[in-house]
């Protein structure tokens, strides 16, 4: 059984304007999460609905948390950073911005998806460079902040976690680590949303060593969190008739905006092999860390949807994850 402590994303309570950030936080507290990941928009939000400048509002969340029992894992998600052709002193300026509001926020971590944007370099060595600096500045002030690098199924040249890995091995910070998530390492080398079964030809092989690799090469002190999702199956099968089609958007990144539900929400479409990926991340691997629940539902996005509904959501879905775990190993 997971004995992890348990976080949840702000988004993943509600994505409508009237959705409040103290809403969310009351309600994750309230089904027994003990941390929050503060998404930035609904950390903006916050701030324009008081009136108050973004710094202060990091501070009364932070206060909030504290009066409801709840810590603040990470501020999230600080996207397309590394290898943007974008001057990099304009990138790191915006991104002491939000080291520090992660200062204010107490959070330990400011969670930075790996880069998927098209026209960006995919030279390891600039990669590499970009992000030395980009932890360097988490840790030129007090607290020091730590970087979760979070491989994307859709990112431009780190897709999987092995080259996460290997960047955060190349970086060499003590700060500079892994966020992995369910929903990434699926939808890469398992779940399609162009087949009708929804599952790759070669899925269980795939998923299967990328496992075995994993419990073999990932040092357990460069995980820094685990998030959990799950994704429903496409029917009909993407494709550009689909209505959730956009040009020029990755296929998987429209599924992880509309259709990412929590964990074996199964009578919601869910069917990734979840269980699988985290038997082996997690009790595996012995990981004991922090495990947060990421879903982008677009259920969540109605005004007439309640936090309190997806508070309900998140804590079943957790209940049926323990109990599928503890029925057993699940074998791909």
């Amino acid at each position: 059984m997971l004995s992890n402590k348990q976080a949840i994303g702000t988004l993943s309570l509600g994505q409508h304007p009237s959705h409040t950030l103290e809403q969310k936080i009351r309600v994750a507290s309230k089904y027994g999460y003990t941390a929050v990941e503060v998404v930035y928009s609904d950390l903006e939000r916050y701030s324009s609905l008081l009136g108050i400048s973004i710094q202060e509002a990091a501070e009364k969340t932070k206060t909030l948390c504290s009066d409801n029992g709840v810590e603040v894992l990470s501020l999230a998600a600080f996207e397309n950073f590394e290898g943007s052709r974008s001057p990099l002193h304009e990138r790191l300026s915006l991104a002491k911005h939000w080291i520090d509001l992660a200062r204010k926020l107490n959070a330990p971590y400011v969670q930075v998806p790996a880069q998927y944007g098209q026209d960006v370099s995919t030279d390891k060595t600039v990669i590499v460079s970009e992000l030395q600096q980009l932890a360097d500045l988490a840790s030129a002030d007090e607290p020091i902040i730590s970087i979760a690098y979070e491989p994307m199924s859709w990112s431009t040249y780190c897709s999987t976690w092995d080259t996460a890995l290997e960047l955060v091995e190349a970086i060499d910070r003590k700060n500079f680590g892994l966020c992995l998530d369910t929903f990434h390492e699926a939808t890469k080398l398992w779940g399609s949303p162009f087949e009708p079964s929804g599952k790759y030809p070669t899925a269980d092989r795939d998923l299967s060593e990328s496992l075995d690799r994993f419990l073999k090469k990932c040092p357990l002190e460069r995980i820094f969190y685990i998030q959990l999702s799950d994704g429903e199956l496409f029917d009909p099968p993407y494709s550009k008739t689909h209505p959730w089609h956009l040009e020029g958007e990755a296929p998987q990144f429209t599924w992880s905006k509309h259709a990412r539900p929590f964990p074996l929400e199964t009578e919601l479409g869910g069917y990734l092999p979840v269980l699988e990926i985290v038997n082996a991340w997690v009790i595996g691997k012995g990981y004991t860390g922090w495990i947060s629940m990421e879903v982008f539902d677009r259920r969540m996005r109605s005004p007439s949807f309640k936090p309190e509904e997806a508070g309900k959501r998140a804590r079943e879905s957790w209940r049926k994850l323990q109990e599928g775990l503890h029925s057993g190993s699940p074998k791909i």
